[in-house]
């Protein structure tokens, strides 16, 4: 089966390049059922770390085959970046790219929306059983997403909205601050680095709440902040994505800094980078305090659209490709 999306810009159906989808689908069938021993060690840092390093690390040289087809299947516009192509020696510098998003990813004028944190596919949701967007437990159990312990945010968040950002192996690699606002608490939760290949999020029960992942709680009712309540932001790393760098930039990729609580986020601004593969990003919104872009909603439930997870949860949920810092709700 074919997986596709709705690319925003255009409204076309598209046919997505899943990398590797043979393999993956694969270790997340016969091999994740007949060996569990094996699974783990295949979804686990150290072997991450080592494809990672096979795959983007070695010279651009035409050492490692497959280089030139990727880049010429995978429509990266190097126009956009700040370095000129001849710059990539690897494809991690390709991958961690830096682009003129001031430019390229204008913000809406509008100061009351949310920005999308990454260029993605976006699914949303919600956790009401009284909404449309219901969908609760489909992706991640939400108390293994936020942490077990972390009873303060779940109870934050208990019945709110949610979004989730896939981000593919050729996409722009920043995540940037969705809202504007202060950070009240960042933390690490361990985990393992299943693939975010459709495939496999459809085969493997909750694997955004199993992978390795970092959490940030903005307050935006402060002077200045977006006046959505508090969001959280869960950033979670994936087959072959080593890390997620928290590296904030007030200007441009200028001075970045770690994120600690008490700073303040400006939305638009990039927040951190993964080290690289595809990854997944995840907002959460109180209840009542965000109204989803109408198109991302209506293009959930497109007909004549093929798509994988409509295939493994029952009824139709067709991805829309969004673009960093564009509008993807509207705050109430």
């Amino acid at each position: 089966m074919k997986h596709q999306y709705i690319e925003r810009q255009t409204g076309k159906v598209r046919s997505e390049q899943l990398y590797g989808d043979r393999i993956i689908r694969r270790l997340y069938g016969r091999e994740r059922e007949n060996g569990q021993t094996l699974f783990r060690a295949l979804t686990s840092a150290r072997f991450s770390a080592f494809l990672g390093y096979i795959h983007y690390d070695f010279s651009l040289g035409g050492r490692v085959p497959g280089y030139s087809k990727f880049l010429q299947e995978a429509g990266i516009d190097f126009n956009e970046c700040l370095e000129n192509f001849r710059h990539f020696k690897t494809m991690r510098e390709i991958f961690e790219r830096k682009i003129r998003y001031w430019e390229c990813r204008p913000m809406p004028k509008a100061s009351r929306t949310v920005a999308s944190p990454a260029d993605a596919r976006v699914l949303v949701g919600s956790f009401h059983s009284s909404s449309s967007l219901f969908l609760k437990e489909k992706f991640f159990d939400y108390e293994e997403l936020l942490g077990t312990n972390k009873q303060k945010w779940l109870n934050a968040f208990q019945g709110g909205d949610f979004a989730v950002f896939r981000l593919t192996p050729e996409k722009y690699h920043y995540n940037h601050a969705p809202v504007s606002g202060k950070v009240l608490d960042i933390y690490e939760i361990s985990g393992t680095y299943n693939s975010c290949n459709p495939s496999a999020v459809v085969a493997a029960i909750n694997p955004y709440s199993k992978n390795k992942r970092v959490v940030t709680i903005l307050d935006t009712n402060v002077p200045g902040g977006s006046e959505a309540g508090m969001v959280a932001m869960i950033e979670i790393v994936a087959l072959m994505v080593g890390d997620v760098v928290q590296c904030y930039s007030e200007t441009r990729y200028d001075a970045p800094q770690p994120v600690r609580p008490g700073m303040f986020l400006r939305k638009g601004c990039p927040k951190s980078l993964y080290r690289p593969g595809s990854s997944t990003d995840v907002l959460i919104f109180q209840s009542g305090r965000v109204a989803f872009a109408s198109d991302l909603v209506r293009n959930l439930r497109a007909p004549g659209v093929e798509s994988r997870f409509s295939l493994g949860f029952g009824r139709p949920l067709v991805e829309t490709e969004v673009l960093v810092r564009s509008c993807i709700a509207e705050i109430i």
